[in-house]
């Protein structure tokens, strides 16, 4: 506590204190790490701008008239929503499985999990098409069981999935490591078994991370195309279309594909921001 010695005069004036919620923006104003960081962020932002904003009215034309269009959006909606679905199910125990237990060959595990980053598009849908393809002992079998691979949603979905099950597999785990394991010890201690205490308390607490990583698995299915062209040209999905009307019509037609495309590109990156300001 201050003394009568310590106070300062009536007379004297103190500054008065700055909120602290606007040191950060005073300081980012000022700071040359942002002059730095503009040209960077119009590099990014210029050609999606150019794109979407002179393009708009003739991309709500489009959906309004153009029915291959709408049809290529729902396509690639479809299959981007199986992709995630199906990357969240087959990768959730595989994500809890990095987080929590440690394995041999852990590390080859990873790298295989890394690589479908790595690889150019148009490689994977190669890959894809030695294993999935006619030719091929797995891709035989399917089509002997009436599921055709190559040239089909199921094709799609499949590239998609591969693509983006790695971006879902990486948040997952980031959740599943982030839980606390005292809760599921503690569950432990009340007679909850292994599946009991990952559907009660691990699943529960990792949730709002497991749906940001479908988001983000979605959001990279959508924007797909050198792996889907290659496993799956037909039916069309809408980068497929962009492409085809690029190369059979010119810029002017694929404009309006393209930025309708880019408008359903944002509804991802909308839902992510939701779910990230809702934790």
């Amino acid at each position: 506590m201050l003394t009568s010695r310590q106070l300062p005069h009536p007379s004297i004036r103190l500054p008065a204190r700055v909120p602290s919620a606007t040191i950060p923006a005073m300081t980012a104003r000022r700071s040359p790490a942002a002059l730095l960081a503009l040209p960077l962020l119009l590099f990014l932002l210029a050609p999606v701008a150019v794109l979407v904003v002179p393009n708009l009215g003739a991309a709500l034309v489009a959906l309004a008239r153009d029915g291959e269009l709408r049809d290529a959006l729902g396509r690639t909606a479809l299959a981007a929503c199986l992709a995630a679905l199906l990357a969240a199910v087959l990768g959730t125990p595989l994500a809890w499985l990095l987080a929590r237990r440690p394995f041999p060959g852990r590390a080859l595990v990873e790298a295989a999990l890394d690589l479908p980053l790595v690889l150019p598009h148009p490689v994977a849908g190669l890959a894809l098409l030695l294993v999935l393809g006619r030719q091929s002992p797995v891709g035989g079998a399917l089509l002997e069981l009436g599921l055709r691979i190559v040239g089909s949603l199921a094709g799609t979905t499949a590239a998609m999935l591969f693509v983006s099950a790695p971006l879902f597999v990486s948040a997952a785990r980031a959740s599943f490591a982030a839980v606390d394991e005292e809760h599921e010890l503690v569950a432990g201690t009340l007679g909850a078994g292994p599946w009991r205490r990952f559907w009660r308390v691990s699943l529960p607490l990792a949730s709002r991370g497991l749906l940001a990583g479908a988001v983000v698995a979605w959001a990279r299915a959508i924007s797909e195309f050198g792996a889907v062209v290659v496993v799956a040209y037909h039916p069309r999905v809408a980068s497929t279309l962009a492409y085809e009307r690029f190369t059979g019509y010119g810029l002017s037609e694929a404009l309006p594909v393209a930025a309708a495309l880019a408008l359903v590109a944002l509804v991802p990156l909308v839902a992510l921001r939701a779910i990230r300001g809702a934790r």
